[in-house]
């Protein structure tokens, strides 16, 4: 841990939270590399890894909270807002089924520096080739999704139990190869990070409930916090610049970013 500095790697981690978790380079292989490198650690450390992913959730909750609302309220008369939930909740089903059978297996093997950086460079190229070959056809808005549509982006969701892929590069990536238009892809990924990571924290906190204390919990409340305010930003500015750029330059970096792991790790 950090010592007299409690703070300061609660903030840091909540500032690469925010930065990267609806962006596809992998915000939980992030993490756990900024760890490595200013020596966070211990089992606090990851409880924060998940958990303070919410402060990323709300800020998508605080910033589409009128479409959230009036799907909401929709739900007894409108079919729109009827096949809205019921594709974010058939996504959703793949990632509570094997991630609550394999919580304790991927903490404990997966969580390392070196299966981020593979994930890293692999989910880049991943990135690059769907860029290049993914189906024209588009599917336009989340409740003109099939349900089919919304079960494969919830199985492409499963790779991103391996930290280093990429939850939001996984859906959104799936999706777009799949055939749904980018800016469709990265709103039903915004969408189904809401039950998805609230799941996950959920799930962290009880399993972990014996080891949070009032020190631990004020680290999280940090890390919530800053995440929650860089998310504010990134969300918006991530919606426009997909729109026109695409994502080459995402799979781009995360090779850069693997290669570059993978050499200082070499080193350590």
């Amino acid at each position: 841990m950090m010592g007299d500095s409690w703070f300061l790697g609660p903030a840091i981690l909540g500032l690469v939270e925010g930065l990267t978790e609806f962006i596809p380079v992998s915000s939980t292989g992030h993490l756990i590399l900024a760890e490595r490198a200013i020596g966070y650690d211990g089992p606090e450390a990851g409880i924060l890894d998940v958990v303070i992913q919410v402060g990323a959730i709300l800020a998508i909750c605080w910033l589409y909270r009128q479409r959230l609302w009036n799907v909401a309220r929709g739900l007894p008369s409108d079919r729109d807002a009827r096949h809205f939930v019921r594709n974010i909740l058939l996504a959703f089903v793949p990632a509570v089924v094997v991630g609550g059978i394999a919580h304790d297996f991927i903490k404990r093997v997966l969580f390392s520096p070196y299966v981020v950086a593979i994930s890293l460079i692999f989910g880049g190229i991943a990135i690059l080739v769907i860029e290049r070959w993914h189906l024209r056809r588009a599917t336009t808005g989340v409740d003109a999704m099939t349900p089919s549509l919304s079960l494969g982006v919830g199985l492409c969701q499963l790779l991103a139990l391996i930290p280093g892929v990429s939850r939001s590069g996984s859906t959104i990536m799936g999706g777009v190869a799949l055939g749904i238009d980018r800016k469709t892809a990265t709103e039903f990924s915004f969408f189904l990070a809401i039950p998805t990571m609230f799941g996950a924290a959920a799930l962290d906190l009880y399993k972990n409930r014996l080891l949070i204390h009032s020190d631990e919990a004020a680290a999280i409340a940090v890390g919530l916090i800053a995440s929650f305010l860089v998310a504010l930003v990134v969300v918006k500015w991530l919606v426009g610049f997909v729109g026109r750029h695409g994502f080459v330059v995402f799979g781009w970096y995360r090779i850069a970013a693997g290669l570059l792991a993978l050499t200082l790790l070499s080193h350590s």
